[in-house]
């Protein structure tokens, strides 16, 4: 059974760092574009970064230069380096894994989520 596994959050203070992780089993992440997103309560899903089966990384403006997405395939799993975080920092980090074959077929995981508060 495919399933996506997220760990690494907690309580950290203004300035401080955390490395998140999402582990993934029942397949293989390779061609995979894995993605971190986050929530607040009552807001939506947003996207904080992304990385290509290739490398290539994105990242949401508020993010660029404290967050380093990586990835290691021979482990299936992806991890999200998170410096100088800030109170609006605190989410809930999901972890999603999606991919289209080439008949055209989707597939997207989700995982469970990890929480980050960022307090003083």
């Amino acid at each position: 059974q495919e399933q996506l596994v997220e760990s690494g959050g907690g309580l950290v203070k203004p300035g401080e760092s955390l490395k998140l992780s999402c582990a993934a089993s029942g397949f293989a992440t390779d061609n995979y574009h894995m993605t971190w997103y986050r929530q607040t309560p009552g807001k939506e899903r947003d996207l904080v970064a992304s990385i290509s089966p290739n490398g290539v990384a994105h990242y949401v403006d508020s993010v660029k230069g404290r967050f380093t997405i990586s990835r290691d395939n021979a482990k299936n799993t992806v991890f999200l380096q998170m410096n100088s975080l800030n109170p609006e920092d605190t989410a809930v980090y999901f972890c999603n894994a999606y991919t289209k074959n080439t008949w055209g077929r989707e597939y997207s995981y989700w995982g469970q989520g990890t929480h980050v508060t960022v307090s003083s």
